[in-house]
Parts: C-alpha cells; structure tokens; sequence
C-alpha cells in the first residue's frame, strides 16, 4: 500500500516556517524523524519512508501554495496511488493556534491550496490534517499574519504539536482514517 502525505507551504526563504508553511514544516519533521531527506522532483520535493510496510511518499509542492493540486494530482498519478491514501496538511486559521484536526473530506474554507487540490482532482473527497495556526490579527491582516512568523511561545509549543502531527499520519497511514479520527481529534 502506497500513501502520498502533501504537506503545503511556498518555497522561498522569505516564506520559511511561517504559518501558511505549517504543512512543510509537518513533513520536513516526519521526515526528519525517520530519517528520510527530500530529493528536488518535478512539482516539488519529495521524500520516501516505509512504516510497516507501508511505502510514503511526502511531498512538498513548489508551485506555490495557490497552484498545490497540479503537485498533488501529477504524484498520485506517478505513484498510482489512490485518492483514499492521500493526505494534504495544511494551515487553519479557523482553529486556535496549535489544534490539529483530521477530517475525510470537505471544504476548502477560503483556503486557496486546498481550493486548487479540489479543481485540480475534482472532488473534495480526501482527508486533510489541519493545523491551527489561529486567527488573532487586526481587520484586513489575514494575508499578513498568514505570511507571518510564529511568536516566540507558539514557536516553543511547536515541536510537541509536529511530533503529534506526525503521530496522526503514521496512524492514517497505519489505522486508517476513521480510528484515527477517533483517537486524535478530541485531544487538546
């Protein structure tokens, strides 16, 4: 069984660990933690791990974050791996900084790389792991604050909440999605 994890970001040092790139820092830390490095491909970077069998392929698109479906559609086809064994991972401003949520499908709630997965495959039909990066900004400020840095105590509460993320990725790929759901979106 093959699984394609999409963490979303934008390339770009200006872009580096800041909320929107949440989704990068996700699977650069799986990655890390399993010792795996990401190789420059066509639409993006990927990195390859195996958990019990399991063949994973991360990926960090760069497209930029507006154009992330033709980075996800053209790896799934390459990797013939089916839409149920995808997973996107990607900022939220919707929920408080630091909540991570699993869902099976759904909206793109304003979020413009999960808009343009949604076009590109045509569906909304896949799981996504959203990450809280919370909504504290002033009338206007979204793209800004998107675009902006961690402060420093979210930053130090960061490393806990990878290591969580990839925890829930590990039981996606491992469990599946409903018993991860079930274990993982009622913690705090």
């Amino acid at each position: 069984m093959k699984y394609l994890i999409a963490g979303l970001g934008n390339i770009g040092p200006e872009y580096h660990e800041t909320r929107h790139n949440i989704g990068f820092m996700t699977v650069d830390a799986l990655a890390a933690k399993e010792g795996a490095s990401f190789a420059d491909g066509r639409y993006g970077f990927t990195a390859r791990l195996s958990l019990k069998g399991r063949q994973v392929v991360l990926l960090k698109p760069s497209t930029y974050m507006n154009l992330s479906g033709n980075a996800v559609r053209y790896w799934l086809q390459k990797e013939n791996i089916p839409l149920e064994n995808l997973l996107v991972v990607v900022d939220d401003l919707s929920l408080p900084f630091g909540t991570l949520r699993l869902k099976g499908q759904g909206s793109d709630g304003g979020h413009n790389g999960l808009k343009h997965i949604a076009a590109t495959l045509g569906t909304q039909q896949y799981a996504r792991l959203k990450f809280g990066i919370g909504n504290d900004f002033p009338r206007g400020g979204q793209i800004d604050y998107v675009l902006g840095h961690f402060s420093d105590e979210e930053y130090s509460l960061i490393p806990e909440r990878l290591q969580t993320a990839g925890d829930i990725i590990r039981s996606f790929c491992l469990a599946g999605l409903a018993i991860t759901m079930n274990q993982f979106n009622h913690k705090k």
